[in-house]
């Protein structure tokens, strides 16, 4: 969708109150879209790491609501991190988005940020103090990540070091995710955790990568996406790459926990459907058909995340 379309809507009388939040977690942050992502992402961490170290039984509920609370606020922190790198682009590029038309600024994000991290402060003294470790460590990740590492004009003609170097967060996450349990109850990582946290990593940059493949006449001046910095036909079988090396990974993580063929059977399927939406967006790239790819980035995330953790969980328990 070009700039000059997405700023159609911004015209008209300005939102008060509440309503600007409202209007900015639509465009910026939609609750309805990621929510049930992120509830699968976390509730899949504790149930993993459960399955990890116990043949039966449930995780514990309160683990479940930090780890859910905790990783909404992470991915609330990244995007609003986002909005600060990002300021002098949307200004030039973007003036449809949220910050550069006035409907929040930059300040207000930055109360939400700190509230969002008291948040997560209060819930991990309310499970397990041990928890602040690895929150600070990841809190520090981001933080060097929003700066770019101070190495940010170096990184950003390298898009291939860019992306896995701001994708190794979502593994720091996902870490603190699962010590919500292992931490919390066993006090030291179970063994094959190690493969749940690479898929991790690898299903980041199959987000990251999908939505960033756009049709030429979708492309937008001052956004590289990696279909302008690679080409369609490289950005394509880049996603596809790292659609199969988190496959790899999930299917090692799966053999953990006894799910190996379910997991082989719902990511392949999957998968094929992925190359087949692919090999569609090669012939026709037509307005919007990148918006396929980015879509089944999210239909894989979502698989991928109940097959390690609430299905074999609840199959376990009543299969």
């Amino acid at each position: 969708m070009s700039g000059a379309t997405r700023s159609a809507g911004s015209d008209g009388p300005k939102e008060q109150g509440l309503q600007r939040w409202w209007v900015y977690q639509a465009e910026r942050f939609p609750l309805v879209r990621h929510g049930p992502l992120i509830l699968a992402f976390s509730f899949s961490a504790v149930a993993f790491s459960w399955m990890l170290r116990s043949d039966s039984g449930w995780p514990s509920p309160l683990s479940a609501v930090v780890a859910f609370f905790s990783c909404l606020c992470f991915f609330l922190q990244l995007r609003i991190a986002d909005e600060f790198k990002d300021e002098e682009e949307d200004r030039r590029y973007r003036p449809f988005r949220p910050v550069p038309r006035g409907l929040v600024t930059l300040q207000e994000l930055r109360v939400l940020f700190v509230l969002t991290g008291l948040l997560q402060l209060g819930l991990a003294l309310w499970l397990d103090q041990k928890l602040l470790v690895l929150l600070f460590v990841t809190w520090t990740y981001l933080a060097l990540m929003s700066k770019e590492f101070f190495i940010g004009a170096w990184l950003r003609g390298k898009h291939l070091l860019y992306m896995v170097t701001h994708m190794a967060i979502m593994p720091l996450i996902d870490l603190y995710a699962t010590s919500s349990d292992w931490l919390v109850f066993q006090g030291h990582p179970p063994s094959g955790l190690f493969w749940f946290l690479l898929a991790s990593l690898f299903n980041g940059m199959v987000i990251e990568i999908g939505r960033k493949i756009r049709s030429p006449v979708d492309e937008e001046e001052g956004v590289p996406t990696y279909s302008v910095v690679w080409g369609r036909r490289r950005a394509l079988g880049m996603w596809w790459l790292v659609l199969g090396l988190t496959f790899a990974c999930a299917f090692l993580a799966a053999r953990r926990i006894g799910f190996v063929l379910p997991l082989s059977i719902a990511l392949g399927m999957v998968f094929g459907a992925a190359v087949l939406i692919g090999i569609g967006f090669l012939r026709r790239p037509t307005p919007g058909a990148g918006s396929w790819i980015e879509n089944w980035s999210g239909v894989w995330t979502l698989v991928l995340y109940l097959s390690l953790g609430p299905v074999p969980l609840l199959l376990r328990e009543f299969g």
